[in-house]
């Protein structure tokens, strides 16, 4: 269940709510404004009285006013269409809004879950993988990009099943690994990952 508050004081964009249940530093909410949900981010934490930091205007917020906590940072979606599309600070793909500017509480899917990629396979069923490994790739214009074992899995996995070349979705299985506990996992083309925390799945050269 979310945790839920209410704003209690409001100077620009900085916002204190008092809040009914735990929350964490850097964890996203939404504020309720009528219709339209802004998003912000928790900066401090003190008891139930938390001060977030929100991403627009605040104009016409009140105090009493609804605040919804996401339980997770603020996080990137990692997939073909990264390498060539233009985003702000948020991962708005500025390519695709309706207008010159988004409107307050508006924001964009920052990958095409539509498009159909031409994957081509780079691991094989039995092999052994782990985070960061390559399962595959597709060309984005020029540029090869690897689609790798989510950054997020924690020991060895074994490659059960793997798609074979050919077009596909984002969204769509390419892989499914088996873990050291005997559960599948279905991999797509497309992980998140928080942008506050270091990917550490690399070896130095």
């Amino acid at each position: 269940m979310k945790t839920t508050g209410k704003v209690t004081g409001i100077v620009s964009n900085l916002v204190t709510v008092t809040v009914d249940g735990p929350v964490a530093e850097n964890e996203l909410c939404y504020i309720t404004l009528g219709q339209t949900k802004l998003l912000a981010e928790v900066i401090k934490v003190k008891g139930k009285n938390v001060s977030v930091q929100v991403f627009e205007s605040t104009r016409g917020l009140k105090n009493g006013d609804l605040v919804e906590f996401e339980g997770k940072m603020l996080e990137i979606s990692l997939g073909p269409g990264l390498l060539s599309s233009i985003y702000d600070g948020l991962q708005n793909n500025l390519a695709t809004m309706e207008d010159v500017f988004l409107k307050r509480g508006e924001y964009t899917s920052p990958l095409d879950h539509e498009k159909l990629w031409d994957f081509t396979p780079m691991a094989k069923a039995g092999d052994k993988v782990i985070a960061a490994d390559w399962l595959g790739e597709v060309k984005e214009g020029w540029l090869p990009h690897k689609i790798m074992v989510p950054f997020s899995f924690k020991g060895t996995y074994t490659v059960k099943s793997i798609e074979k070349a050919g077009q596909y979705n984002i969204d769509h299985t390419i892989a499914v690994l088996t873990g050291e506990d005997g559960e599948d996992v279905n991999v797509t083309m497309v992980q998140k990952w928080p942008v506050k925390v270091a990917v550490k799945c690399y070896k130095e050269k």
